[in-house]
């Protein structure tokens, strides 16, 4: 008797999951259909096309598209809230601004570039075309390419999202302070690009928490007018929150900029886009999208690495937020290897960025950075960095060299910016000292 109870019960409980995997499977269906369509209005409207063919229909599914995005930001928030109730997350900020892709698929899109080492530069694109070649050519005068070099290419899925070929071609050596005119994929438009300065003074534009709003297009338009060697940036770019389209869309939103000088990123909050029910690694899209040169500074993550600029009179670091940053972890100890190498006598300057603030006194993410700041802070200290900047906080503050929360003259000053869609960034020239 007691045999046949255990027999039932057991077979109760797989009949449960049996049924509970149904309606989950269920579920992942139906949000991904109504996930997708939702954002195919979107685009369509975008491009200034009608999605039924009358005003009135056009109105309606519209607004119905409206609100299915504004629900799955709220639900996003929600989930990454309860996945890590120690973490606020704010909600993209409204209304977006969209932009549409319409021409041929093999056409590169998203183009964007990024420093490796001493003299090189990765260009990184995205086709519809998954077999369009991963080539870059390029030369010192308009059409006129002396060299071309080969790269690789890879997509993603999420949910039932499947990216274009994402491509990654590194050029060079190049020359410092140098026009470049290149194409990508032998398709296309010809893009231009300046490398950086061999030497100080190197001028650098720093934001964070970007998105792609109305006043994320005034940000940028301002950056546009300016004359500066790099952007760097402390984490929060699309602002997709696993709507995966939306990465497209940012990625062609900064093309004109990021094509043309390099833009040197980290994750933040929103870049970690996990799902722990139904089963997404974070950092899925921000990896395959944007490859930083971690592994030629030795560093195993995407998330956290390190470059130089000027030849060498500017060391960068860029810290991982949100990965394991405690004594003993991977990121403690690579960074502790870059710090000690960096010769002081040679490196004037040395600038940290990480995403969450470690002093600020913004209430919804006080002490999100504080155990980061625990973990690392002395080895800043000690190795004398100069300014770390931030971003989270949507707000511009700025603090007195400060070590362990007191005034220090030996300690690093703290910058936090953030809100990039409202004109909170920063300039910064780094000159001889």
């Amino acid at each position: 008797m007691c045999a046949a109870f255990r027999v039932a019960v057991a077979l109760t409980r797989v009949l449960y999951h049996a049924a509970a995997g149904s309606v989950l499977g269920v579920a992942r269906v139906l949000f991904a259909a109504a996930n997708e369509r939702c954002l195919r209005c979107v685009n369509q409207a975008a491009l200034g096309r009608s999605v039924t063919g009358t005003f009135c229909g056009d109105l309606l599914v519209g607004a119905m598209a409206h609100s299915w995005r504004v629900l799955m930001q709220g639900l996003t928030s929600l989930m990454f809230l309860c996945a890590r109730a120690d973490e606020y997350v704010r909600p993209p900020p409204s209304p977006l601004v969209l932009t549409a892709h319409d021409k041929p698929a093999a056409h590169p899109q998203q183009v964007h570039i990024s420093t490796v080492g001493s003299n090189n530069m990765r260009i990184s694109w995205v086709t519809d075309d998954r077999k369009a070649p991963s080539v870059v050519e390029y030369g010192k005068s308009r059409g006129n390419y002396t060299v071309s070099t080969t790269g690789d290419h890879a997509t993603y899925r999420y949910f039932f999202y499947k990216s274009g070929a994402i491509h990654h071609v590194t050029i060079g050596p190049l020359a410092p302070s140098t026009t470049y005119h290149y194409r990508c994929g032998k398709a296309g438009d010809e893009f231009t690009l300046k490398t950086p300065p061999a030497s100080l003074p190197i001028e650098l534009v720093v934001i964070g928490d970007l998105g792609q709003t109305g006043w994320t297009a005034s940000t940028l338009s301002h950056i546009g007018g300016a004359d500066y060697d790099m952007l760097l940036l402390p984490g929060d770019l699309s602002y997709a929150d696993t709507q995966q389209p939306l990465w497209d869309s940012f990625g062609r939103l900064v093309q004109p900029l990021a094509s043309a000088r390099p833009w040197m990123v980290t994750e933040g909050n929103h870049e970690v886009e996990a799902l722990p029910v139904v089963g997404f690694a974070p950092f899925v899209a921000y990896n395959a999208r944007w490859r930083m040169p971690h592994e030629e500074s030795g560093s195993a993550s995407n998330l956290y690495y390190s470059f130089d600029m000027a030849g060498g009179a500017a060391h960068v670091v860029m810290l991982g937020s949100y990965t394991e940053f405690e004594q003993g972890s991977e990121q403690y100890a690579w960074l502790e290897r870059d710090l000690a190498g960096v010769d002081r006598r040679k490196t004037p300057w040395l600038l940290v960025l990480l995403h969450a603030p470690w002093y600020n006194t913004n209430q919804a993410h006080q002490g999100e950075g504080e155990a980061m700041r625990a973990a690392m802070e002395t080895l800043l200290y000690e190795a004398r960095v100069d300014v770390v900047f931030s971003g989270h906080v949507h707000a511009y503050e700025r603090f007195t060299r400060i070590y362990d929360n007191e005034a220090d003259s030996r300690g690093p000053m703290f910058i936090t910016i953030g809100d990039g869609g409202n004109r909170e960034g920063l300039a910064l020239k780094c000159s001889s000292r």
